[in-house]
């Protein structure tokens, strides 16, 4: 793991010392095992390193093959090593210390542009080929390293992050009005759509599954993979499919169990972490080492305000899969007196950018901190799961089945169901099941409550970069209903990049902050493409809804949590109630927003000071989900951004000042 950078400059000046050493420089906040550069004539690429896997311990990167001559350098982990031993006929001997970076250079080598197609794992690199006079990289499928660059006047120069790259002074830092104009407009947890546009104007990102080449003065960015044209998968049993996901899910595990440090996992009380966990604990315990689990409950004093069916502390669940499982070391994190304000100001340093999951921010990068300092080198997740290893809409399936008229399996299935769940009153959820098979009708019927994040952008800018139509143009709703039902927002899940950038960036950054490397089997692309490839009546049977994933966990997972379709958690209802004692400062701020003439260019101020009177009742843990106080974070952290912007030397407010004839500035 890495943080790498370079500089290229395309007319064959020799790079300078000094911008080098600045990037280098700019990288010192991060902890490292490692710092080196290589550089010849107008070629420069640096690493940062922190050693995570045994081949990565003393590994020269960047690293210079004399013979091919190629230099690389590179922030990988790659999963497919003994694959990729067969295929470039590399001895299973040298194959046990050679680097994740050279195994890249060889494939290189061998496939050229081709090279990410053959990759499995997390990855972000540059490649210098010298013999061809052309700068190759790319980023894996899912963006799970960032990749940041800039390219202008025979100059183009990366980064794993953006700071580095302000440090050359012939990259202006200045706001992209774009990037700010589409990430306030987009209701939901997607930051924006163009996927290779950042918050500076002049510094791009390689979107995720995407290669970029530096070549004859030209970048091309191609895209090197796709999802959506996956083979189905049949099988003569259900068995067969349980064990045929299982050994997929656990090769995908196993792969990211390889480091020198200890292994933690970041657990909650459902089925996707506890899958991970429990397949982790038992491989681990072939080879005498302990799995370290890390959850998130809240404080003391908290009153779980939350419907029966769901829970904001599941440290009952968590016990019983640790219990089960057993090779595991528990740990329960309160993070007493911290708050989703209280940590935004450092979440804008990690980010370089505003965020949008401040609900669940506090504990992200609090799990990060605490793994760090009980010396964890990679840290398991299992983020991906919800479209992957636990895909499975009871309900939903249930519409296909009336849909095509199955009676008798609809029948059965609701039969089951209802047993299962508790659910017994049977014609509210045929209800539910005749909307989800004929939306069309239901949208011709009375007309829908949705539940809608108010309008953060001001109306004007939205018009200035005519940015609704593109929101719409990429599938974004802006009245908080999808036209889009489960089955195709989970296909476009697959195919759109942009789904996945916000986080691969928080991931990266948090990682490199931290020293631990965040990994998720339920991302692998392996898993992914097992679970695309198979029929929906996997997903969905005898009446459980995530019914793979259940079945496979028999033996991993407590009856108590594998069956569970009673009660689910819910992460972040305990926000507000942590951010009271910074209530009053939380009204104060947000009372010199609406007031600054600058940021009303591009915030809607109007629906701000209609939303702000809720602030002044005072905090109210129930209102944790609340559209107009989720709005109202929103906007403090992207105002926080804005002025920090500006007092560091970004140039955001000339343009915007010489349009409202504004003099000053309130900060």
């Amino acid at each position: 793991m890495s943080a790498i950078a370079g500089i290229y400059n395309i007319s064959e000046e020799p790079v300078s010392r000094e911008h080098s050493l600045g990037m280098m420089k700019a990288l010192q906040k991060f902890p490292a095992d490692d710092v080196q550069i290589w550089q010849k004539q107008n070629i420069f690429l640096g690493c940062h390193a922190q050693w995570i896997t045994p081949e990565s311990v003393g590994e020269q990167l960047p690293y210079y093959d004399y013979e091919r001559q190629l230099s690389i350098t590179a922030d990988a982990i790659i999963d497919n090593r003994l694959e990729l031993f067969q295929k470039l006929q590399i001895d299973e001997d040298e194959g046990e210390i050679i680097p994740d970076s050279q195994l890249i250079l060889l494939a290189y080598y061998k496939w050229g542009k081709e090279t990410p197609k053959h990759l499995i794992g997390d990855f972000a690199f540059m490649i210098w080929d010298e013999k061809r006079k052309r700068l190759f990289g790319a980023r894996d499928f899912s963006g799970a390293r960032t990749l940041y660059f800039f390219h202008k006047n025979q100059r183009f120069a990366f980064c794993t992050v953006m700071q580095p790259l302000l440090a050359l002074p012939y990259i202006e830092k200045c706001i992209n009005e774009q990037w700010l104009a589409e990430y306030l407009a987009i209701p939901n947890m997607i930051d924006v759509v163009d996927s290779s546009i950042t918050v500076i104007e002049n510094i791009q990102q390689v979107p995720p599954s995407h290669s970029i080449s530096v070549e004859d003065g030209k970048i091309i960015i191609s895209k090197y993979n796709t999802l959506i044209s996956v083979k189905d998968v049949s099988y003569k049993k259900d068995e067969d499919y349980v064990e045929a996901f299982k050994e997929v899910f656990q090769t995908a595990v196993n792969s990211r169990l390889r480091t020198f440090h200890s292994v933690g996992t970041q657990l909650s009380g459902g089925l996707d972490s506890g899958a991970v966990t429990s397949f982790a604990a038992k491989s681990l315990q072939k080879v005498n080492k302990q799995l370290y689990t890390y959850s998130y409950i809240p404080e003391n004093d908290f009153i779980d305000w939350t419907p029966s069916h769901r829970m904001a502390d599941e440290q009952d669940y968590i016990k019983s899969t640790v219990k089960y499982a057993g090779n595991i070391e528990d740990h329960y994190l309160r993070f007493e007196g911290r708050s989703s304000i209280s940590e935004i100001d450092e979440w804008l340093e990690i980010m370089e950018m505003p965020y949008k999951f401040f609900e669940n921010s506090l504990w992200l990068k609090g799990i990060y901190a605490e793994a760090k300092h009980q010396g964890i080198g990679v840290l398991l997740n299992g983020a991906r799961g919800n479209f992957s290893i636990s895909w499975g809409p009871a309900l939903d399936y249930y519409g296909l089945l009336l849909k095509k008229m199955k009676w008798p399996r609809l029948r059965d299935e609701l039969q089951r169901y209802s047993l299962k769940t508790g659910i017994t009153n049977k014609s509210r959820l045929l209800s539910v099941i005749g909307k989800k098979a004929f939306p069309l009708m239901n949208r011709l019927g009375q007309p829908q409550e949705v539940y809608q994040l108010p309008m953060l952008i001001n109306p004007e800018f939205a018009k200035e970069y005519k940015v609704f139509n593109k929101l719409q143009q990429n599938g974004i709703d802006m009245d908080g209903a999808s036209k889009y039902n489960i089955y195709e927002i989970r296909k476009r899940h697959f195919e759109k990049e942009f789904m996945w950038n916000s986080t691969g960036t928080s991931g990266t950054k948090l990682s490199l902050r931290y020293g631990v490397w965040n990994r998720d089997p339920t991302n692998d692309i392996r898993v992914i493409r097992f679970c695309l490839s198979l029929p929906e009546d996997q997903f969905v049977k005898d009446g459980l809804d995530r019914a793979l994933i259940r079945r496979a966990t028999e033996g991993f997972l407590p009856d108590r949590v594998r069956l569970n379709q009673k009660v689910r958690g819910i992460q972040g209802a305990d926000w507000i109630h942590r951010s009271t004692p910074s209530w009053d400062s939380f009204l104060e701020e947000l009372k010199q927003l609406v007031k600054d003439p600058i940021v009303s260019n591009f915030l809607n101020i109007e629906m701000l000071e209609t939303a702000i009177p809720k602030v002044q009742e005072g905090p109210r843990p129930e209102y944790a989900f609340d559209p107009e106080l989720r709005v109202l974070m929103r906007a403090l952290i992207v105002y926080r951004f804005l002025k920090s912007f500006y007092l560091e030397g970004g140039d955001i407010y000339a343009k915007r000042m010489a349009k409202t004839n504004v003099g000053s500035v309130r900060h």
